[in-house]
């Protein structure tokens, strides 16, 4: 049960992550078609912003944050599996139950802004909105990398440093 659980929470992560990168990925890559012309100004912004998301996005939320407390709570899953857990096992790695009050809270209040980021990207029009899905796409994908590193971390080294952030 408990491999079944690690590798059905690994993949409900990537999954999350991932489909949000190709999704956006294809907006982005709207943009550089010849159904529009990027000017030097979406260039520099598209530059800017790649920078500033990958920063941000995915060396401050992810590398340093989401990261490695959802890997370390995927390892905590693989050594401590119940059915519950084994069913809603992305949920779990991500911090939405079975956590400090801290985790769910940040776990609800990224995905409510997630939601509500993605609401107002729909009132950009193209190619900015393309413009800056590159930046995302960037960050997001930087941030999938750095996940599958600390899983690394976290199963090869017995004290990895990172805490799952359980309840007491």
């Amino acid at each position: 049960m408990k491999w079944i659980a690690t590798i059905w929470g690994i993949l409900g992560v990537t999954a999350f992550i991932g489909t949000a990168i190709i999704r956006l990925y294809e907006k982005a890559a709207l943009a550089f078609s010849p159904a529009y012309e990027l000017t030097t100004m979406h260039w520099i912004i598209m530059v800017a912003f790649s920078i500033f998301m990958l920063i941000a996005e995915g060396y401050r939320g992810f590398q340093k944050k989401f990261s490695p407390r959802t890997a370390a709570r995927t390892h905590y899953l693989f050594q401590h599996s119940t059915p519950k857990r084994l069913l809603l096992a992305p949920l779990f790695c991500m911090g939405y139950f079975d956590a400090t009050k801290k985790t769910r809270i940040i776990a609800i209040s990224l995905t409510a802004g997630i939601i509500c980021l993605i609401l107002l990207m729909r009132l950009v029009p193209m190619p900015m909105r393309g413009v800056l899905d590159v930046g995302v796409v960037l960050g997001l994908s930087y941030g999938l990398l750095s996940y599958f590193c600390f899983l690394v971390k976290v199963f090869t080294k017995k004290d990895h440093g990172h805490s799952p952030e359980m309840p007491q």
